[in-house]
């Protein structure tokens, strides 16, 4: 599986899709986050309103992780800065 490095910590990884250009930014459930603080982490990262970065966060905690983001990997890096301001584990994925 290609894999670009795009720093000595963060790591993208090509999943496969062909042609497809858009990115994903990936959100994994943790044991060191309050619910809430994850809620508002999404939404500072995406501007979602409650109800979806709620659902975000609820996909992620059930199923253990959750797409938060989708797009041109500029947006994929910014959102991703965010949510680890607060040290939530991520990926972006293509």
């Amino acid at each position: 599986m290609p894999v670009l490095e795009v720093s000595e910590t963060e790591v993208i990884e090509d999943i496969g899709g062909g042609e497809s250009h858009e990115w994903k930014v990936i959100l994994y459930n943790d044991d060191y986050h309050f619910f809430d603080q994850v809620v508002a982490q999404v939404q500072k990262a995406t501007g979602y309103p409650y109800q979806r970065a709620l659902a975000i966060t609820m996909e992620a905690h059930t199923t253990g992780r959750a797409v938060v983001w989708a797009g041109a990997i500029e947006e994929c890096l910014r959102v991703e800065a965010v949510l680890r301001e607060i040290g939530l584990h991520t990926d972006i994925v293509a």
